[in-house]
């Protein structure tokens, strides 16, 4: 079962161990959080250190707004419901791990800022890869071909043996 946190140093590692061999111009991961860094094994500037070490910017989003947002919680009945919970991002921290990869941080507070904040990051960041694409798939024709045969032969056999 996956615990319940927020782990943005693990989330670090698991970008970075993603990119590590991956020979582009330029290699990104986009952090999006709503929260502080409270459950994972890694610590996010220590995660950080190790992208600045291999080139890979992080991008960090802190999203949600400030204060009291609605929350989606499970009771002790298992019924979901929301609760008003209190917003915590850690926006120190997302900058700092920002700034010493050689990227930026972001505050989303609605969908129409977190696009805006995409469009940005695309615009900052251009590369171009060849991605295989592999299709399998079967010839299905015969079967239909088959049955209009038999329908053919069985329509020659009825129409040869009428009553007269």
């Amino acid at each position: 079962m996956i615990e319940d946190g927020t782990a943005i140093g693990s989330a670090i590692v698991a970008g970075v161990n993603r990119l590590r061999d991956q020979e582009a111009k330029s290699r990104i991961v986009i952090l999006l959080t709503d929260g502080v860094n409270n459950s994972g094994k890694a610590a996010p500037l220590t995660a950080a250190e190790a992208a600045e070490t291999m080139k890979i910017k992080v991008y960090t989003i802190g999203a949600g707004r400030r204060g009291v947002a609605p929350m989606p919680m499970v009771d002790q009945f298992g019924r979901k419901r929301m609760v008003r919970a209190q917003v915590n991002i850690d926006e120190k921290t997302l900058g700092e791990i920002a700034e010493m990869t050689g990227a930026k941080y972001f505050r989303a507070t609605d969908t129409k800022s977190l696009e805006k904040i995409y469009e940005e990051i695309n615009a900052m960041e251009v590369t171009t890869r060849k991605i295989k694409h592999f299709a399998r798939y079967r010839e299905l024709f015969s079967w239909l071909v088959f049955a209009a045969l038999v329908l053919l032969g069985v329509e020659l056999f009825v129409s040869r043996r009428r009553l007269p």
